[in-house]
């Protein structure tokens, strides 16, 4: 034999040996819940795919399955319903794929189930066929034949049976509806009422006002750098904002005589009259006279401002053993009550700020 020969048939072999060998590792183990079953009833066929992870392939079986999910062998007396992967199991190089497969029968007698197939390439994998023994019902020419029973209501009810069953699935939504509606009237009548639906941040009051535009008028340092006239401009208006604001003294529309009257009139003010007539007249000749004030001119100017302002701070409102709210009032060295409001005139450092 020529050696052409020799080397033609050993690889043949090895080709009939590999494919023998591809197949060998596909393998289908089947069985059944029970091999005798009544016929109608259902029993489980139990479908165990062995395979390696790469291989690519179907059950052929499976292709047949119609629309309505059955898959009729042995004629039309038996039936295969699609199948249920269960699990899918890892074990080293091969995969395990678990299906159950319900049975039903229709007909009496003894069946042979058809093998089921796993093709992948050119290769085919065969379980082996398992028997099934269908049984007959015992029934009896005499004995009545029942048509399906016909829906009965349930003996207790609730009043969830009256209900239409979009109501039951989506009773929430309609609750999220009525809470919003609820809400929406509720802000409505809020924005009707106060002009607003959040709370407003309560505005400061014009003792607030005052002390922060003097920290923002001391910080500017304006006479510093020879702005006198617009120190004593917005020194000035600090003053007549807070005479409007707290006393009621419309001074942004005064002279600076008429604010000196309306101090005289006041007797809460009356005795800061001297301090305001000397910041109104150093105003006044600085902004009309084109005066240039000494450097104590200011400091002192804004010291009595300051000073002003603090002593004339609204006094806090605290409740009798009655419950009317009365003001707290300063008290003469005796001890008796003076009839006027705290007004504890301190000596203030020039340049310095409380």
């Amino acid at each position: 034999m020529k050696f052409s020969h020799i080397k033609f048939i050993l690889f043949s072999t090895a080709l009939l040996l590999s494919a023998i060998g591809i197949r060998s590792q596909v393998k289908m183990d089947v069985k059944l819940d029970s091999a005798h079953l009544v016929m109608g009833r259902t029993t489980m066929l139990h479908l165990d795919l062995t395979k390696p992870k790469d291989a690519k392939g179907n059950l052929t079986l499976f292709k047949e399955v119609r629309e309505n999910g059955i898959i009729p062998v042995c004629g039309d007396s038996v039936e295969f319903r699609a199948p249920i992967p269960l699990d899918t199991v890892v074990s080293g190089s091969n995969v395990i794929i678990k299906y159950d497969i319900p049975v039903q029968a229709f007909d009496s007698g003894y069946f042979r189930l058809p093998e089921l197939l796993y093709v992948s390439g050119n290769d085919t994998s065969r379980s082996k066929s398992l028997s099934l023994k269908v049984v007959p019902v015992t029934a009896k020419a005499e004995d009545p034949i029942h048509d399906y029973a016909s829906v009965s209501d349930p003996e207790d009810k609730s009043i969830f049976d009256y209900l239409p069953d979009w109501l039951v699935d989506y009773w929430w939504l309609f609750l999220v509806c009525i809470a919003a509606v609820a809400s929406g009237i509720w802000l409505l009548k809020r924005y009707r009422k106060e002009g607003h639906i959040l709370p407003k941040k309560p505005e400061p009051t014009p003792y607030e006002k005052a002390i922060a535009s003097l920290r923002k008028l001391k910080e500017g340092k304006l006479w510093e750098q020879g702005m006198e006239k617009e120190y004593y401009t917005d020194l000035t208006d600090i003053l007549r904002a807070y005479l409007r604001g707290r006393f009621g003294i419309n001074a942004m529309e005064m002279t600076s005589r008429e604010i000196l009257h309306a101090f005289h009139q006041n007797k809460e003010i009356r005795e800061y009259r001297s301090d305001m007539r000397q910041i109104l007249d150093m105003a006044d000749f600085v902004k009309f006279a084109k005066v240039r004030p000494l450097p104590d001119d200011c400091v002192k100017s804004y010291d009595f401002a300051l000073n002003f302002v603090q002593s004339t701070k609204p006094v806090p409102v605290a409740d009798d053993e009655s419950g009317n709210g009365v003001a707290d009032r300063s008290k003469t060295p005796s001890g008796k009550s003076s009839g006027k409001p705290a007004k504890a005139r301190k000596q203030v450092k020039k340049g310095g700020d409380k």
